[in-house]
């Protein structure tokens, strides 16, 4: 491809907002060609914004539009499945976010019609191009540590969404975990197979109420014989909470917090240095321009994307058996649920 790639960016929420802000400014050979959203003044803020040439509420124009290479699905997630595919028949190139549905029959149908098109799909598991985190991911496929025995993962918000997200999220398995569901597959190239899950309503009690928890630990064994942890936590007053350990045979590697900066004041008090980054948009940051970029390359060079669509559909299943496990309370292999 000689032109630059022209995107669309459907959903101008604050995940849209976000990747539309890198296509404007950020992604070589990308050109961000329109936007839409339901709300057409959000619309036209964000191109009013950016100096977007195209605005609509409606995002079937934008699928009409013969210069519009791609897409960047970034709406509610209960129209992720029907976009895709709708993308798809209209011969555009596709970046979705996670997760593609909650419905595996949909998701199927949907990686199906991406499939038919022959076209790219990449999923929006933009923890894979965190440095810190593909570093650590680097130093276990290249055999420092040995072989892998124990991944551990701590992913803890700062606060609660709201109800009103909540209510439409999936649960904390499929809108949280779902992210340390991928990184537990991409640090430990290994496929789970059973999982245990176990949580309970400690930050908030109204959260009960809506038949939700907001406190959860998973655990699993995957199927090259190595464990994995994951605690989850809607509330860490010190900030978000993001790390990372894979343990094996000759060593171990991980990745900590990251601080607005990095000093350290010692005094009789004791030992003091900044708190974690507030939240996911200023921790992953550079992880959303590195992933989107890796869309345009993948597109431009004719390469596989870096996140395909059975990430998207695994990370679902690993999701649905935690729900699963939470809700009858034994352990679930993934078969059950495939």
């Amino acid at each position: 491809m000689n032109h630059p790639l022209n995107i669309a960016v459907i959903g101008c929420g604050r995940i849209g907002r976000i990747h539309a802000e890198n296509l404007a400014t950020r992604i070589p050979g990308a050109h961000l060609a329109a936007v839409a959203d339901i709300a057409g003044a959000s619309a036209k803020e964000v191109a009013d914004q950016w100096h977007v040439p195209k605005f609509t509420a409606d995002y079937k124009e934008l699928l009409a539009d013969k210069t519009i290479d791609a897409v960047a699905i970034c709406s509610s997630t209960d129209t992720h499945s029907r976009i895709i595919q709708e993308s798809a028949a209209a011969g555009k190139q596709i970046f979705c976010e996670k997760p593609i549905d909650y419905d595996l029959a949909r998701i199927h149908a949907a990686l199906a019609a991406v499939q038919k098109a022959g076209v790219k799909l990449q999923i929006g598991f933009n923890r894979r191009l965190d440095p810190s985190f593909a570093q650590v991911r680097e130093l276990v496929t290249s055999g420092r540590i040995g072989q892998p025995h124990i991944i551990r993962i701590t992913s803890r918000d700062p606060e609660p969404p709201s109800h009103e997200y909540i209510k439409v999220s999936g649960g904390i398995f499929l809108d949280m975990t779902i992210h340390d569901f991928d990184m537990v597959r991409f640090l430990s190239g290994s496929e789970a197979e059973e999982i245990y899950a176990i949580g309970d309503t400690l930050v908030d009690p109204s959260i009960r109420e809506l038949g939700e928890i907001d406190t959860a630990i998973v655990t699993m064994r995957l199927k090259s014989g190595a464990m994995a942890t994951i605690d989850n936590s809607f509330k860490a007053d010190y900030g978000y909470d993001q790390r990372i350990e894979v343990f094996g045979s000759k060593g171990s590697a991980s990745a900590t917090n990251h601080t607005p900066d990095n000093h350290v004041l010692m005094d009789a008090a004791g030992v003091h240095q900044a708190k974690p980054l507030y939240f996911f948009l200023e921790r992953y940051t550079e992880a959303y321009v590195r992933e989107m970029r890796a869309f345009v390359e993948a597109v431009r060079k004719n390469q596989t994307p870096p996140v395909g669509g059975d990430a998207g559909l695994q990370a679902v299943v690993m999701g649905l058996a935690a729900t699963r496990s939470l809700r009858e309370r034994r352990p679930v292999k993934l078969s059950e649920i495939v």
